[in-house]
């Protein structure tokens, strides 16, 4: 019988490390830029604070067009802080309303986020 309650104790125990995540965080998830001109690169830093109870990894992202980077951290956000992720945006060869989807892998529960930037583009001509 003592064996029996030591593993269901352990089993316990188990069941909830599993059920502790990382959680992302972005008080602006989406960022509108002042219109820009074609040519310019634009630069925005969004805030991410890892809410959860384990370490956040941002492992990868994937966007539409080479014209959108992310800066990912190198390491793991420990529980409780924060991260500056800086994006950029090269409007070279963009026009008119430019909208850009970042999705970021996590180790979140979703296995991703997304945050977003747009601005609206003037060529050169104009």
């Amino acid at each position: 019988m003592r064996v029996l309650f030591i593993l269901f104790i352990v089993s316990m125990k188990s069941a909830a490390g599993f059920s502790q995540s990382a959680d992302f965080f972005c008080d602006k998830p989406v960022h509108k830029f002042q219109k820009a001109y074609e040519g310019q690169q634009l630069e925005h830093v969004f805030r991410i604070t890892n809410t959860g109870e384990v370490p956040l990894i941002i492992s990868d992202y994937h966007v539409a067009c080479e014209c959108t980077k992310a800066h990912l951290p190198e390491k793991p956000i420990a529980p409780g802080a924060s991260f500056d992720l800086k994006v950029t945006f090269d409007t070279k060869g963009k026009y008119y309303f430019q909208d850009r989807l970042i999705m970021l892998k996590t180790n979140t529960a979703g296995g991703q986020e997304s945050l977003r930037i747009k601005v609206n583009v003037v060529p050169k001509n104009e």
